[in-house]
């Protein structure tokens, strides 16, 4: 038995991913932090706040614990603050979803509701806001866990650290979204001092400042962005650029439809913030190797999101929704090739006779098939084109068939689903190349995909 539910704060699962990273050479794991008791990384952020504060004689139970927040931030404060005898006051954007608010007032959280804008000045009036609120209550304290230095320093200590010892030490790519850039400069600075050859990769709303602060540039017009708990307008002191290798951004709708498919695919009921990091790592992963291991930080917790992410309605309203893949759409060309029997293309040269490749038909029971030169598709040819031929001119067979193929069947690569084969089928080809590693061919006709359908 614990004394408190916050000693069990951090040790989340890390926990692999295997639907959505069929297709990737590289491994991926994702950290589950929205498993903390406060249901996001902000559990160990503030559970150590409040903790030194009492360790230091700055707050005794009573008094009234005061911060900014988007939502997130404020529920893992008011979490560990009423367990242990504290108020609550936060300052928050109005536009934060309903349901943060509601679990707020659930804990008895006063929240100050502060007027959205996209320019920056909604987070500065948020932190005016608690400023002035600490200023003139009594027995009033400002948490300001994003300018904490202990909100960096529990992700160099604990979640750094559990991430390393959890992939068995073979962790090369971390994604983390990044908010105040502590959480990124924690887990950073751990893994320079450790393994420097890791890869700290920072996630952020298309809008944000952190890419361009870190490519040295300054930042162009402000662009709002509809993802919370992800981002910034202003940076925090304790983002440290030196121990973050690259940043990448990513779109509100790429994230919240990426977050969606974690929750079909992976089971992962996770956030914005984390739709964002897997959409980046998905991204990012196509250029890895099979020797790559990567891990992507889950942040934040989708029961939060239910109204905005999780809602069709909303993802419409806002032009974000995109139809779910169904299991019919995770069929891919691979795995189709993998039933066939045949795993060697049949193939017409087009210095070929007439003649020779109708033998080649009949000897192996097909009615079409491509023709090739020098490992690429030039033409095709069909028993029905053969037939139309000699129709016309019985003497053709000894003629080559470069002067009588038609044009070449479609190519796709491996990973193509059902939907893309078939689209590619409708075009009157008789069937798709698939490009293989190694400059090899394969063909997939219709019958294939009416096998792979009736067999899935």
């Amino acid at each position: 038995m614990t004394n408190d539910i916050f000693d069990i704060s951090g040790n989340t699962p890390l926990v692999p991913m295997k639907q959505l990273t069929r297709q990737k050479k590289a491994r991926f794991m994702a950290k589950l932090e929205y498993m903390n008791p406060c249901m996001s990384h902000y559990c160990r952020v503030s559970a150590a706040v409040v903790k030194e504060a009492e360790e230091q004689g700055l707050i005794h139970p009573g008094m009234t614990l005061v911060d900014w927040t988007f939502g997130t931030s404020g529920i893992a404060l008011a979490m560990v603050a009423v367990s242990r005898g504290y108020k609550v006051l936060l300052a928050a954007p109005d536009s934060i979803c309903g349901e943060k608010q509601e679990v707020l007032k659930a804990l008895g959280a006063e929240l100050v509701l502060t007027p959205v804008d996209a320019s920056g000045g909604n987070l500065q009036s948020c932190v005016a806001v608690a400023e002035n609120l600490v200023r003139t209550m009594p027995n009033a304290w400002f948490a300001n866990m994003y300018e904490n230095p202990v909100s960096r320093q529990v992700h160099q200590s604990g979640t750094g650290p559990e991430i390393f010892s959890q992939s068995d030490e073979k962790v090369t790519h971390v994604f983390v979204p990044m908010a105040s850039g502590a959480m990124i400069s924690g887990i950073g600075r751990y893994f320079k001092s450790v393994n420097p050859d890791v890869q700290i990769i920072g996630v952020e709303p298309v809008g944000s400042i952190y890419h361009d602060l870190h490519e040295g540039r300054s930042q162009g017009g402000v662009i709002s962005f509809q993802l919370e708990d992800i981002g910034t307008v202003q940076p925090t002191s304790f983002w440290d650029p030196e121990v973050i290798d690259r940043i990448v951004q990513v779109s509100d709708a790429d994230a919240f439809n990426c977050g969606r498919e974690l929750l079909r695919s992976e089971a992962v009921f996770a956030g914005g913030a984390a739709g964002a990091a897997m959409s980046a790592a998905l991204r990012e992963g196509d250029s890895f190797g099979s020797d790559a291991c990567v891990v992507v930080v889950m942040a934040d917790f989708g029961g939060y999101d239910l109204s905005r992410m999780y809602s069709d309605e909303w993802m419409r309203r806002q032009g974000f929704y995109r139809k779910a893949k169904t299991a019919v759409d995770q069929i891919t060309a691979d795995d189709i090739l993998l039933r066939k029997a045949r795993k060697v293309l049949i193939f017409a040269q087009p210095e070929q006779t007439l003649s020779d490749v109708f033998e080649m038909m009949k000897q192996n029971d097909v009615s079409q098939m491509p023709i090739v030169s020098f490992g690429a598709p030039i033409g095709s040819i069909s028993e029905n084109k053969i037939l139309s031929i000699l129709i016309e001119n019985d003497s053709a067979m000894n003629a080559k068939v470069v002067s009588f193929m038609e044009k070449p069947f479609p190519v796709c690569q491996p990973d193509a689903n059902i939907s893309e084969l078939s689209g590619k089928l409708q075009t009157n080809a008789a069937g798709v190349l698939i490009s293989l590693s190694g400059g090899r061919l394969q063909l997939i006709t219709k019958s294939d995909l009416i096998d792979a359908l009736t067999h899935k």
